[in-house]
C-alpha cells in the first residue's frame, strides 16, 4: 500500500511539472490569448483522441445526467485558461502563476459544498499561508498597475479552476481521466473556434513548435495525469501538492525567459513551497 501511494504521489508530481510548462509557454507564445487557448484545446483534443483510440477507451458520455456538469466543467476550464494566460501577459510568469495558485485555498474552502467531506482545519492553515504569500507578492493597491491586474486575473482564473475540479470529482470513478480531459478540451475548442476568424493569426506558423508542446506535453499528458490523481487523493490534497507548479514555472522562466523574481516573489513562493511539503508529508500518513 505504501509503495502504491508513493507511485501515485510520484505521478502527481510529474503531472505538476508538465502542467507548469504553461507559464513559460503562455508568456512566450506571440499570439492573442484566445487564439493560443484554441490551439491548445484543438491540439490537445487531437492528441488525446489518438491516445484514447489506441487504448480502446470508451469515449461516449455514459449518461445524459453527466452532460450538464461535463459541459459546465469545460466552460470553466476555457475561462480559466484564457484568464490565466491574460494574467501571464499582464505581469510575468512568477506573479501570474503564484496568483492563479490561490486555487488550493479556494478549493479547500469550497470542497465541503460539493462533497460530503468536512472542512479540514489543516487546509485552512495552509490556505492562510498561501494567502499571506499572495499578500507579500502583491504590489501597491493601484488598479493602473499591470502586475496588480495580473494578480486579480489570476485569482479569478483560480476560482474557475477550483469549481471545475470539484465538479469533475464525481466523474473520475466513472470515466477515465484521459477521456474526461479529451471531452473537455474538445468542447473548449468548439466554443473558441470563432476567434480564429476574428483575431490576428498572421504569425501562427512561427509559433507552431511552442503550440505543439502546449497541446501535447502541458495539456494532453499533464492535465490527464492531474485529473487521474483525483482517484487517489482529495481535490484539496491534489491541489495543494500541485502548488509546486509556480516554483517549477519560475525556474523555467529564469532559464528560458531570463525573468528574475524579486525578493517579495521569493518570500511569497517560499510560503507556497512550505504548504506543498507539509501536505506531501501529511498525505503519506
Amino acid at each position: 500500500m505504501k509503495n502504491q501511494h508513493n507511485n501515485h504521489l510520484l505521478l502527481l508530481v510529474i503531472a505538476t511539472l508538465l502542467v507548469s510548462t504553461s507559464g513559460v509557454l503562455g508568456k512566450h507564445i506571440d499570439l492573442p490569448t484566445p487564439v493560443i487557448i484554441w490551439c491548445r484545446s484543438a491540439l490537445g483534443a487531437l492528441f488525446l483522441f489518438i491516445f484514447c483510440r489506441y487504448k480502446k477507451l470508451n469515449l461516449k458520455i455514459q449518461s445524459k445526467k453527466d452532460v450538464p456538469t461535463i459541459l459546465l466543467g469545460a466552460i470553466l476550464l476555457g475561462i480559466h485558461w484564457v484568464t490565466y494566460f491574460y494574467a501571464l501577459k499582464l505581469s510575468n510568469v512568477a506573479i501570474g502563476m503564484l496568483a492563479m495558485f490561490t486555487f488550493p485555498v479556494i478549493t479547500a474552502f469550497l470542497e465541503p459544498l460539493f462533497t460530503k467531506s468536512k472542512l479540514n482545519p489543516v487546509h485552512i492553515l495552509m490556505g492562510l499561508m498561501v494567502l499571506i504569500g499572495i499578500y507579500i507578492l502583491a504590489p501597491e493597491l493601484n488598479f493602473e498597475n499591470t502586475h496588480l491586474k495580473g494578480i486579480l486575473m489570476g485569482i479569478f482564473s483560480a476560482v474557475c479552476y477550483s469549481i471545475r475540479n470539484l465538479i469533475l470529482k464525481k466523474h473520475v470513478h466513472k470515466y477515465d481521466g484521459t477521456v474526461l480531459m479529451m471531452q473537455q478540451v474538445s468542447i473548449v475548442s468548439i466554443l473558441l473556434f470563432p476567434v480564429m476568424f476574428k483575431m490576428d493569426i498572421s504569425n501562427i506558423q512561427t509559433q507552431v513548435p511552442y503550440l505543439l508542446i502546449l497541446g501535447l506535453v502541458t495539456t494532453a499528458i499533464g492535465h490527464s495525469l492531474f485529473i487521474s490523481s483525483f482517484k487517489y487523493f482529495s481535490v484539496s490534497t491534489a491541489s495543494i501538492i500541485g502548488s509546486a507548479q509556480p516554483i517549477f514555472g519560475i525556474i523555467m522562466a529564469f532559464l528560458f525567459l531570463n525573468e528574475i523574481p524579486n525578493l517579495n516573489t521569493f518570500f511569497g513562493g517560499a510560503l507556497i513551497i512550505a504548504t506543498v511539503v507539509i501536505e506531501s508529508m501529511r498525505s503519506r500518513k
